[in-house]
């Protein structure tokens, strides 16, 4: 179990609602961060990723290693949060 999940989302991102979704379904408590809400945050969510595309998940394991996942990919997001 991850000790934190964030995810970077819009109001108008289909693939957001998926992750949370997925999360959700799995049982994962996560922060959101809508970057329309909170367009302070923009800059932090582009030095994460690199990208300027949402979702961004990331999770922190307890050693406070993080890993981000950019977009809704199952093959990444299910191994990061396991």
């Amino acid at each position: 179990m991850p000790k934190n999940i964030t995810i970077f989302t819009t109001n108008t991102c289909a693939y957001c609602s998926m992750v949370k979704r997925w999360l959700g379904a799995k049982g994962y408590q996560y922060e959101e961060v809508n970057l329309d809400e909170h367009p302070h945050r923009q800059q932090e969510a582009l030095a994460i990723s690199g990208q300027l595309t949402v979702p961004i998940t990331v999770v922190t394991k307890h050693d406070d290693s993080q890993q981000v996942v950019v977009g809704f990919n199952l093959a990444q997001l299910a191994p990061a949060v396991a």
